[in-house]
């Protein structure tokens, strides 16, 4: 790869674990920087030796592992108030953490200078200048965050460009222009960072936003419009309050939109995967509507809108969805036409035979369905049943008789429930009863325990998410209620529904299409086996 236009540096381990519910262990945050290692970024932000053990730890154990393309930096404050730089504990830890480049943060608001740390103006200045004078003696790249700039400029520009100045004249390698609040409009960010190119060459600038306005993507790449050639974000732009700038759409920005090369190409096809391996460690369900990466960046819901990209993609998509690893969706609601019909059906390898009349079909049945309150777009699991059993690619494998569930408390389980459920299977019957914490998980126990005779591979699946919620609330508790339950295997992850005045019922209806849904990307469909016609597919709930 050329040199880069644009130098990336990452701070989701240090700047992003600020994040509400954002939280790695030492052995979580290596393993994240060796992916950002191997994505090609080339600065990553490891932790604040100083402030903690977890990344005392961190940093020594980095200090063991080699990485290819990254420059490992330690983090860290200017010296304290009235304490040399070698006496300082901050300055001391960050020597120690063994990284070739430091950053250090240093104040360029005067309000924090007077109020919050109570030193005079000159002192502060020379706090930047012997701290970086200190780090850079001892062999050390150097980038100073200037805390606060935007802000302080605003409110004294004089001063905050004189703490760039500090900085750059004692040796700071890059000096980085940081919106701490996040409050700084586009227009007033652009202004500033000229009056800041005007004493520092741009090409030593760097921009760290943060996302209070929701600004901090277009704002920094304004910044590097006017030349800025480090940025720093986090990856899905985790950090303090509404987050930093996400590093993922700003490099999906730079390099495809902007032709501002940052990264290796093999890496941008890796995006999508390095989103969601970062948030699957964070334990932070991903955003579905996440710019670039997120499940609906490329999804389609329109009729209009479908019918369009079956004839040129481009007609409704800002850039080819492989670009960043992700992929187009086309989605089937109360909106559908024949055309979202024909896309689902070749997505999921679905025959439909005499494509209008049974297109039709299938359209009219999910229009009923949703304005019984289905959303399909939200569980396509049980659309793609309801899709194979029109088109006959899939009979049900077993037919329900009866169930029956009654709640219970004992001593020790506040919430114990038992469910009986007979069930057939061929000519088979099965009696079978289990308990559980409630009604929904005991109905669960009891037809696994009925159906693993006859199909052990439901072993495989497990429920990721369950949730309730009212379809419409005029009627109170009596209201209809939509269940939308999460399963998974070793494969994939799939979403089906129920619908119904009673929670139970509609519980029922989503747990049948969950095992069905597998059993049927598992071609059991191919038994010879009878349908089903249970009160739930007798036309008073669905089909």
């Amino acid at each position: 790869m050329k040199s880069p236009n644009v130098i990336i540096y990452d701070t989701t381990l240090r700047d992003g674990t600020q994040g509400e519910q954002v939280n790695f262990s030492a052995e979580e945050k290596l393993r994240i920087a060796h992916r950002l290692d191997d994505m090609g970024f080339h600065y990553i932000e490891g932790g604040w030796p100083g402030s903690n053990p977890k990344d005392v730890r961190f940093f020594e154990m980095a200090k063991e592992q080699p990485f290819r393309h990254a420059r490992l930096t330690a983090f860290g404050s200017t010296r304290k108030p009235g304490v040399r730089p070698e006496n300082c504990r901050n300055l001391r830890a960050l020597l120690k953490a063994g990284t070739p480049a430091v950053t250090i943060f240093g104040k360029s608001w005067d309000l924090h200078v007077t109020e919050i740390l109570g030193i005079p103006l000159s002192e502060n200045l020379e706090m930047i200048r012997d701290s970086v004078t200190w780090l850079k003696t001892r062999g050390k790249e150097v980038i100073f965050d200037a805390e606060h700039f935007f802000d302080g400029y605003h409110h004294r520009p004089a001063y905050a460009l004189s703490t760039l100045k500090a900085a750059f004249d004692a040796g700071a390698d890059r000096i980085v222009l940081c919106d701490t609040n996040g409050g700084a409009m586009t227009h007033d960010l652009i202004a500033a960072v000229r009056k800041a190119a005007a004493i520092i060459p741009a090409g030593q600038l760097g921009i760290h936003v943060h996302n209070d306005c929701g600004l901090a993507v277009a704002n920094t790449l304004a910044a590097v419009l006017e030349g800025v050639a480090m940025v720093q974000g986090t990856v899905n732009g985790y950090g303090e309050r509404c987050g930093n700038a996400d590093l993922i759409s700003i490099i999906g920005n730079l390099q495809i939109k902007m032709a501002r090369r940052c990264l290796p190409e093999t890496s941008l096809q890796q995006l999508t995967n390095l989103s969601h391996y970062v948030g699957e460690v964070a334990n932070v369900r991903p955003l579905p509507f996440r710019p670039f990466v997120g499940r609906s960046a490329f999804a389609h819901k329109g009729g209009v809108h479908v019918n369009a990209i079956a004839k040129n993609p481009e007609a409704y998509e800002h850039i080819r969805p492989e670009q960043v690893g992700n992929h187009q969706r086309v989605l089937v609601s109360e909106l559908a036409g024949k055309s979202n019909i024909a896309f689902k059906a070749k997505e999921l390898g679905i025959e439909l035979g005499d494509h209008d009349a049974v297109s039709r079909k299938i359209v009219r049945e999910i229009k009923r369905l949703e304005n019984q309150g289905f959303q399909f777009d939200a569980a396509e699991g049980s659309l793609s049943l309801l899709m194979k059993k029109i088109t006959g690619a899939f009979r049900e494998p077993f037919t329900l008789q009866c169930f029956s569930v009654t709640n219970g408390k004992t001593r020790n389980n506040p919430s114990l429930c038992q469910a009986t459920i007979k069930i057939s299977v061929g000519n088979e019957e099965e009696l079978t009863a289990a308990e559980g914490n409630g009604p929904v998980n005991a109905l669960d126990n009891a037809i696994r325990k009925a159906l693993t005779k006859f199909y052990p591979q439901i072993n495989e699946m497990h429920l990721v998410d369950f949730k309730v919620r009212i379809v419409e609330g005029s009627e109170g508790t009596a209201a209809k209620v939509k269940v939308l339950l999460d399963s998974r295997d070793g494969d994939e992850m799939w979403s089906t529904i129920g619908v119904s005045e009673n929670i139970i019922e509609a519980s029922w209806q989503a747990l049948v299409d969950s095992i069905q849904y597998k059993l049927s990307k598992d071609n059991v469909n191919k038994n010879d086996l009878s349908q089903i016609t249970t009160g739930r597919r007798s036309g008073t709930h669905r089909p």
